[in-house]
């Protein structure tokens, strides 16, 4: 023993281990940061930890080739030992980070953690934000498929409406004027090199600030911060109750991280991973590619947004978000941190989130969008042509015929950008059925120039068929000036 603590002695004498750990592991923080608030911060970093040892691990398979990266996956997928679960803990560690990311920065605002003097901890925690949804993005192209194809082309189509530099851009983001194979080569660089490597050393500073600066104390209401005296105040607070972060406030966050890793493993092994989704082929143009779940929102809201708001939506909101959250900490760096007096920001944070998770929702279901292989995929359930006439089952075939079920749901399945027309004749009248199909309406087009007056006949007989069991259909107002003929040719030339 007496050589172990000589050699020991030894040691630290010479590579300052003590010292390392009073400063690192060991600094005191207040006894209210060990709380289930505080906890994201060391959870992000576990979650970048185990993208670094995964990717590295993907990176001795993976073929960053246009012709070889869609049959490396498969390899992995279906070739290698445990290659698909290998994939699968990445993809779900990735979103784990973005999202415990996002919880991070929502517990610092709330908390009031950007205040003075901590401002430039908040500027690299929005450079973070920023490089780790830049690793996401381009991780989504390294799998090279179609949707990363379809979400790459988008991408260098905004790129491109940049003013004045925006073929530069397109130029500099493909590696050429089209997507080819120095384009892959170009984003496995970004995702492996170039982008960890940015994280890495903005995460060294932001350590770095969080040791210099202290970690936040824990908020209470009629405790504003003054820039004169809150360094003094913060001193008191670890005079009184500071303790080593190591051993002492660092126990949740050990839980919390084995619960993340559970979440990660557990995810990985029960969803597998995610695609690839089919070879990119340009040439398919009835693909619906959806990009992953942290930039659902962002798609939900640029296929929603009316032509005149792209410029604004595209380039002025992002710049202006991006602006406000770094110049947040200086223009409201003083004052209440608890968020029990600052209501104004709470609501905000409950409105935006309501807003992402919104269109986070519409992105994944994609109401817009039609289902274009529901015609001929999804048959019309059995309950809907039982018991019906030669004429209704006749236009239960022009309805299956004519694509219907692209934009309608019947029974639960078809597409979403129009009604579900389960009951429909609950709703419309047989003359309003026909003037729809017809004229159409809204995002239906007219279909008067590509059905016969004989399959208007049959589809709206079909039609009227669907309501539920005791419910009778929509019948007609009884003012005589609002009836239509009932003769379907004369109603499809006087629509017409």
């Amino acid at each position: 023993m007496n050589t172990l603590r000589k050699a020991a002695v030894w040691l630290d004498d010479r590579l300052h281990l003590t010292a390392l750990y009073a400063s690192t592991a060991g600094h005191e923080v207040p006894k209210s940061a060990g709380s289930w608030f505080y906890v994201f911060g060391s959870a992000t970093l576990l979650c970048f930890v185990i993208q670094i040892i995964t990717g590295a691990c993907l990176a001795f398979v993976y073929i960053p080739s246009t012709n070889e990266a869609f049959t490396s996956l498969q390899y992995l997928n279906h070739a290698q030992f445990w290659g698909w679960y290998l994939r699968a803990v990445h993809n779900w560690g990735s979103n784990f980070m973005v999202a415990i990311m996002t919880l991070h920065m929502i517990q610092v605002f709330l908390f009031g953690a950007y205040k003075y003097p901590r401002e430039l901890t908040w500027v690299s925690g929005i450079f973070l934000l920023v490089s780790t949804l830049a690793m996401a993005f381009t991780g989504q192209v390294m799998r090279f498929d179609q949707d990363a194809y379809w979400g790459l082309t988008i991408g260098a189509s905004i790129t491109g409406r940049v003013p004045l530099i925006g073929a530069q851009l397109v130029h500099l983001l493909l590696a050429g004027p089209i997507i080819a194979g120095e384009t892959l080569s170009r984003f496995f660089t970004l995702h492996v090199f170039i982008i960890p490597g940015l994280i890495i050393a903005i995460v060294s500073m932001h350590l770095r600030l969080v040791l210099t600066k202290g970690i936040n104390e824990y908020p209470k209401p009629g405790h504003p911060v003054h820039r004169g005296t809150y360094d003094a105040e913060y001193a008191e607070i670890l005079r009184k109750e500071g303790v080593p972060f190591v051993p002492h406030a660092i126990g949740k966050d050990l839980i919390f991280a084995a619960l993340v890793i559970v979440g990660i493993l557990g995810c990985a092994l029960v969803f597998g991973p995610k695609g690839p989704g089919g070879p990119p082929n340009p040439t398919i143009v009835d693909t619906n590619p959806r990009p992953d779940f942290y930039f659902l929102s962002i798609f939900a809201a640029l296929a929603l947004l009316p032509d005149w708001m792209e410029v604004l939506i595209l380039f002025v909101a992002p710049a202006l978000i991006l602006i406000f959250l770094l110049a947040l900490p200086f223009i409201s760096g003083t004052g209440e941190k608890s968020a029990t007096r600052r209501p104004v920001a709470v609501l905000s944070v409950v409105l935006i989130m309501l807003v992402i998770g919104v269109l986070t929702y519409m992105g994944e279901t994609s109401p817009w969008s039609p289902h274009m292989s529901a015609w001929s995929g999804n048959s019309i359930p059995a309950r809907y042509v039982k018991g019906r006439t030669p004429l209704q089952l006749r236009g239960a075939l022009v309805f299956q015929n004519k694509q219907c079920r692209n934009c309608h749901a019947l029974g639960g399945e078809g597409g979403e950008r129009g009604p579900a027309l389960d009951a429909v004749a609950t709703r419309l009248t047989r003359d309003e059925m026909v003037r729809q199909v017809i004229q159409g309406s809204g995002n239906m087009p007219a279909y008067g120039k590509k059905l016969s007056p004989a399959e208007v006949e049959a589809l709206v007989s079909f039609m009227e068929t669907l309501h539920p069991p005791g419910v009778p259909g929509a019948r007609p107002s009884d003012k005589p000036q609002n009836k239509l003929p009932r003769d379907i040719a004369s109603l499809h030339h006087r629509l017409r």
